[in-house]
C-alpha cells in the first residue's frame, strides 16, 4: 500500500499539467505564462493561495482522500484545500442552511448525489457541464455511464464529479461454506439459514464463539438502507423502470404491505444471530468484525472487499450480489406470490435479484455562490481527484470508503493486484459490482427532491424503533408511510411535483 501511494505522490505532480486543461495557477509575483498545449485559450487564472472550504463526511472514509491529497495539490497548484469533515447526519443540514440562508462558508461539497434535488433544483450548485467539456485531464468518458449520470447529472445538466460508485453487496465466508458443503446463499431465507448455522462457531480459530451474521444497524450511521435490500427483490421484478419505494401512478409508499412486513421480519431476524447490541454497532465496526473473521457473513458497500487485504480473510472470503426472493408481492390481493417467468422475468434459477445502487457514490460539487475564482480553484480540485492518476488507486484503498466507478478501475486489475488483492479476490470483488451495475432489475436508489426526510430522517428513525422493540411490524409500516406521505404532500409542488420528479428519476443511462 505503502508503494501505491507513494507512485500516487509522484504521479500527482505530472498530472497537475492536466489539470491546467481546467485552471491556471500562478506562482507568486509572476506573469500569466502562457497556457500548456493541453489547455484551451480561456483557462482560468487562479492566483496562489486561493482557498476552497469544502464539506464533507468525517467516516474517517471519504475525508481520508481529500485530506491525503490536499497537500500534493497545493504544491502542485499554489491552491489550499480546507477540508470540513461531518458526521454524515450533518452534512446535508450544514449544507442546505448554509446556501439556502446566503452565509455560503462552503464552496464545495463532496457529498450525496441523490440531494441534487434540492441542491441543483435552487440553483445552489455551478453547472459544470462546460468546464467537463474543456477538461481533458478527466477522462469523462472513462467514468462508466451510470455514474455519469446518476451520480454527477441531474435534470440534463451535470452538476457533480463522481469520486466513489456505490453498491450494496453480500460477503460470505467461502472457505466456511466450501469446507461444509454449504451452498451460497441465493435468497434472504438462505442467508438466514447459513447465519444460524455459522452463529455461536469459532470462525476465526480464537478459542471465542462469532456470529453467523454482522450487520451495521446504528440510527444515523446509514443502517436504513439495509432494509430496502431485504424489501428491494419482494417489490421489484420487472426492471429498474418499475421503482421499489413508491407507486408510480399514485406516488403512495410501497411499505405498507406484505413484502414490507416479511422485510422487516427478515431483517430483525439477522439480529439473532450477529454481535451483541448490533442495533447500536456502525459500520466501521462491523468491517472489523468481519475482517477479523468473526462473521460468516455481512453487507456492505465496496469497502470490506478492498479492506479484506492482509487480514485474516483475505483469502477467505467472496462477494456476491444481494440475496433474491423466490416471492413476488401482487399489489392487487396484498400478497406475496411464487415467481414465474412472467411475474419474475429476470429471476436467476427461480430468485428474483434486485441489486441496490445505494446512495449512488459520493461525488464533488461547487458552490455556485463561490467567487469565479474559488470555482476555478475547487473545480479543479474535484478534476484532480477524480482523474485516473489519483483514483485508480484511491479505489483500492480500503481507508479512502471510494469504490469503482471508471471502466478503467474494472478493466485494469494491477492497481488492485498492488494493493494486496489476489488475483482470484480482485475478479471476484469487481465481478460481483459488475453484475450488480449490470443487472436489468437493478434498484435505483431514491433521488428527489427532500430525499434526505424521506430515507435519513423518516425512515431511518422508525426502523431503529422496530429494530429496538419499540413499534410491531404493522406500526412500523404505517409510521414510514404516514411520515412519507406527509412529506409528499408538503414539498413543493405537492403530490403531483413529487410522482413526476420520481418517475424521471427512474430512468438512467447505463
Amino acid at each position: 500500500m505503502a508503494r501505491a501511494r507513494s507512485r500516487t505522490t509522484m504521479l500527482a505532480m505530472t498530472a497537475s499539467v492536466g489539470l491546467l486543461a481546467a485552471a491556471t495557477v500562478l506562482p507568486a509575483g509572476a506573469q500569466s505564462p502562457s497556457a500548456p498545449p493541453s489547455a484551451p485559450a480561456s483557462a482560468p487564472v487562479i492566483p496562489p493561495g486561493t482557498t476552497v472550504n469544502l464539506l464533507t463526511f468525517n467516516g474517517p472514509q471519504v475525508a481520508e482522500p481529500l485530506i491525503r491529497r490536499a497537500p500534493d495539490f497545493e504544491k502542485a497548484t499554489g491552491i489550499h484545500v480546507n477540508v470540513i469533515a461531518v458526521p454524515f447526519q450533518d452534512i446535508y443540514t450544514k449544507a442546505i442552511l448554509d446556501a439556502s440562508t446566503g452565509n455560503n462558508a462552503y464552496d464545495a461539497y463532496v457529498f450525496n448525489p441523490q440531494w441534487f434535488g434540492d441542491f441543483a433544483t435552487p440553483g445552489y450548485l455551478e453547472d459544470l457541464t462546460p468546464r467537463i467539456a474543456a477538461d481533458p485531464s478527466i477522462e469523462w468518458d472513462d467514468i462508466a455511464p451510470f455514474f455519469r449520470d446518476f451520480s454527477a447529472s441531474y435534470g440534463g445538466k451535470t452538476y457533480a464529479v463522481p469520486l466513489d460508485g456505490d453498491f450494496h453487496m453480500a460477503y460470505y465466508r467461502k472457505d466456511l461454506l466450501d469446507r461444509d458443503g454449504v451452498a451460497v446463499p441465493k435468497t434472504w431465507e438462505d442467508y438466514l439459514a447459513v447465519a444460524e448455522k455459522y452463529n455461536g462457531q469459532d470462525l476465526n480459530e480464537d478459542g471465542e464463539a462469532d456470529y453467523g451474521s454482522c450487520i451495521a444497524k446504528k440510527v444515523g450511521g446509514q443502517s436504513y438502507w439495509w432494509l430496502i435490500d431485504f424489501l428491494a427483490p419482494l417489490i421489484q421484478s420487472k426492471g429498474t423502470g418499475q421503482g421499489a419505494f413508491f407507486d408510480t401512478t399514485t406516488m403512495e409508499p410501497l411499505f405498507n404491505n406484505a413484502a414490507a412486513k416479511l422485510a422487516l421480519q427478515n431483517y430483525k431476524k439477522t439480529g439473532d444471530f450477529g454481535p451483541p447490541d448490533e442495533n447500536n454497532t456502525d459500520l466501521t465496526t462491523i468491517r472489523g468484525l468481519f475482517t477479523t473473521g468473526r462473521c460468516a457473513l455481512t453487507l456492505d458497500w465496496g469497502d470490506t472487499g478492498t479492506l479484506a487485504p492482509g487480514t485474516y480473510v483475505a483469502d477467505k472470503y467472496a462477494s456476491m450480489v444481494l440475496p433474491g426472493s423466490t416471492q413476488i408481492w401482487d399489489a392487487a390481493t396484498d400478497t406475496l406470490v411464487p415467481c414465474d417467468e412472467t411475474l419474475c422475468p429476470y429471476a436467476v434459477d427461480g430468485s428474483n435479484h434486485a441489486p441496490l445502487a445505494a446512495f449512488g457514490g459520493w461525488s464533488g460539487a461547487v458552490n455556485a455562490a463561490a467567487t469565479p475564482v474559488v470555482k476555478d480553484a475547487a473545480y479543479a480540485f474535484l478534476s484532480y481527484m477524480t482523474a485516473p492518476a489519483q483514483s485508480n488507486i484511491d479505489v483500492t484503498i480500503g481507508a479512502s470508503g471510494y469504490n469503482p466507478y471508471r471502466t478503467s478501475q474494472f478493466t485494469d486489475i494491477q492497481p488492485w493486484l498492488d494493493a494486496g488483492l489476489s488475483e482470484t479476490a480482485a475478479n471476484n470483488y469487481l465481478g460481483a459490482i459488475k453484475d450488480s451495475l449490470n443487472s436489468p432489475n437493478m434498484v435505483l436508489d431514491l433521488r428527489i427532491p427532500l430525499t434526505a426526510q424521506y430515507e435519513q430522517v423518516a425512515l431511518d428513525q422508525a426502523v431503529a424503533s422496530y429494530l429496538v422493540g419499540d413499534a410491531t411490524e404493522d406500526e412500523t409500516m404505517q409510521q414510514i408511510t404516514d411520515s412519507w406521505n406527509e412529506i409528499t404532500d408538503g414539498a413543493p409542488g405537492g403530490r403531483d411535483a413529487q410522482l413526476a420528479a420520481y418517475n424521471a428519476s427512474l430512468t438512467v443511462n447505463r
